[in-house]
């Protein structure tokens, strides 16, 4: 797990060198700030934190209901506190404390019938509606996913799922409302990518563009002109993995997706052997849900086989909030 997460770094940090230089010190200081509370996290290991779950996800709550209501307004979402080196996101860190909570509650108690299941679905509904509307689908999303996997993992049966699957089809039109016009936008260019090439379609063409013209081989650190002409938006961001192609070509691109493919691997592994403690395998395979979903989501936006959505590539993408808490949470993994 460990050498995997070297690897992306490694792959993080030349993608930023040859788009976008002057972010290469910041990006280095944040895995180096990560890496060490990575060994921080993993000598603490996870009984203090599952101890204190309850306090830690009121306080990591109250967090985000700050940040959506003082946060630092960026591009028309309000999800950073900005703390003068860097932009704080707490939605970034609360994934962590997020799970060590949610795993604890299912640990003791299994959910029963869906008319039992609402008290469960609360303690995942109100932080993932206040980051909804900071707003942030992407994250979101991740949320989401986490908590119907750990939900399944309870002992959540799948008649339920069911029932919950069809209210949400049938809920469905009134979600549409509540999203943003740009969030909407972003939908329908996914659906009709031809609709407005030059307007909310733009993201999506030009990333499939950059991802198809590194090649096979790439054109070389630096040599990307997407990202270098600034055809390509948020390029070191949320499209990092079509910056890195372009420089690096398919083999790169492979090359991320076999590490992320070991570091699943690893998880999973580790999990299956710890599957006597119910609280430490459902942890696991919780830190499986986030990065898997994350990288999912992220690479398919990239390749235009999913809608846009603003959220980072695990350990790719520029960004300090989301590289910490990545590597906080593979700590806390590799203390198990």
């Amino acid at each position: 797990m460990f050498i995997s997460t070297v690897g992306l770094a490694i792959f993080s940090l030349f993608t930023i060198l040859g788009t976008k230089k002057d972010l290469f010190g910041n990006q280095l200081i944040f895995f180096f700030f990560g890496y060490g509370l990575l060994f921080v996290f993993y000598f603490l290991g996870l009984s203090f934190f599952r101890l204190n779950a309850r306090a830690i996800y009121i306080i990591s709550l109250f967090l985000l209901i700050l940040t959506f209501i003082f946060g630092s307004l960026v591009r028309g979402s309000r999800r950073w506190i900005d703390l003068y080196f860097f932009q704080f996101q707490p939605s970034e860190f609360f994934k962590v404390f997020f799970l060590i909570f949610i795993c604890e509650v299912f640990s003791k108690k299994r959910p029963g019938s869906v008319h039992q299941w609402w008290k469960y679905f609360l303690l995942f509904l109100i932080p993932t509606l206040i980051i909804f509307k900071q707003p942030d689908l992407g994250n979101a999303l991740i949320y989401t996913s986490a908590f119907f996997g750990l939900l399944y993992l309870a002992g959540f049966s799948i008649r339920n799922f069911l029932s919950i699957s069809a209210i949400s089809l049938i809920c469905l039109p009134i979600f549409w409302h509540f999203l943003k016009d740009y969030q909407k936008n972003r939908i329908i260019s996914f659906v009709n990518p031809e609709i407005d090439t030059q307007g909310i379609a733009y993201n999506l063409i030009q990333s499939v563009i950059t991802v198809g013209s590194g090649g096979f081989m790439g054109r070389g650190l630096g040599l990307g002109t997407q990202a270098r002409y600034l055809f390509l938006p948020e390029y070191h961001t949320d499209f990092a993995f079509a910056s890195l192609t372009e420089q690096f070509g398919f083999i790169g691109g492979l090359t991320v997706i076999i590490l992320y493919g070991l570091l699943i691997y690893r998880l999973v592994k580790k999990a299956e052997k710890r599957s006597d403690s119910r609280f430490t395998y459902m942890f696991l395979y919780g830190v499986v849900f986030m990065i898997f979903s994350s990288i999912v989501i992220n690479i398919g936006m990239n390749l235009g086989m999913l809608p846009i959505t603003g959220i980072a590539l695990p350990l790719i993408s520029y960004g300090g909030s989301s590289i910490v808490s990545t590597l906080i949470m593979l700590g806390l993994c590799l203390s198990l």
